[in-house]
């Protein structure tokens, strides 16, 4: 659509900038690792993740707002074949790719050979907003794959998939963003949605944590399905975030794009 690229980018620019300011004013932890070098990384990633984007689109011209147009123009999916009004179709479809994002998301932890992809963005020792754009490209196309499928099978309108990325993208940042909520907001909070408490033991060492609270936005799917976890073993202020094994590497670009090619 028209003015999709300026949504999406306007508001990532800006709820990127106020959750590193609020991280920087009150954060929720001490960093333990150099903020230059692991934001050059992780910044640089997300770079590369558009890059990769761009040559997914050439190789398949239609990304998701693309999938929804042309499913609609075909009559392919769920709401192209049935009549709702299209705020319900709207909700619905956002709710519905929610899903999805979970599921894949635990298809990711479970699934060995896609666990070494994933695990570039759980290898940060360090827990902040750019942690949100720190997926590996391959990830990040097999997951657009993904996407476009969910797309045409439930043939989503395109107002839908644009909501929802700009909303999975702004939720991402806010729930790995380093800040402090008040314990009660908190607590009210992940009730819904997924608060950067409850995301934040999804990043544990400890596999059993890091195998809970795979949702993005809705928190819904967690409690539902039974892989939600309240607080980490160890307190949010002395859990160690990353993986088993701990060293400076994570916060190397190179290291951090051949992770997944490494036998460790």
């Amino acid at each position: 659509m028209e003015y999709e690229i300026f949504i999406r980018l306007g508001t990532f620019v800006s709820l990127f900038v106020l959750f590193a300011v609020i991280e920087a004013k009150a954060p929720r932890r001490p960093r333990t690792q150099p903020r230059q070098t692991r934001w050059f990384t992780n910044l640089s990633i997300i770079v590369i993740d558009t890059l990769t984007l761009r040559l997914v689109n050439i190789l398949l011209p239609l990304l998701a707002v693309g999938a929804a147009l042309d499913a609609a123009a075909q009559g392919w999916g769920l709401f192209n074949m049935i009549n709702l009004p299209i705020w319900v179709e709207v909700v619905a479809a956002m709710i519905i790719l929610d899903l999805a994002i979970w599921a894949q998301h635990v298809i990711f932890h479970k699934v060995p050979v896609l666990w070494r992809l994933h695990r570039v963005h759980h290898a940060d020792r360090d827990f902040d907003v750019t942690t949100a754009l720190r997926f590996h490209p391959v990830e990040i196309a097999v997951s657009m794959i993904i996407k476009i499928g969910v797309v045409y099978l439930i043939g989503a309108p395109a107002l839908g998939v644009i909501l929802f990325e700009v909303v999975l993208n702004g939720s991402a940042m806010f729930n790995h963003a380093n800040m402090r909520l008040p314990l009660w907001l908190d607590r009210w909070l992940r009730v819904v949605v997924v608060t950067p408490d409850m995301h934040r033991v999804h990043h544990s060492v400890h596999r059993n944590e890091t195998d809970s609270n795979y949702g993005f936005c809705l928190s819904i799917w967690d409690r539902m399905f039974r892989t939600y976890t309240d607080q980490p073993r160890d307190g949010h202020d002395d859990m160690v975030i990353g993986l088993q094994w701990q060293n400076d590497n994570p916060s190397k670009l190179g290291w951090s794009l051949l992770l997944p090619f490494r036998r460790k």
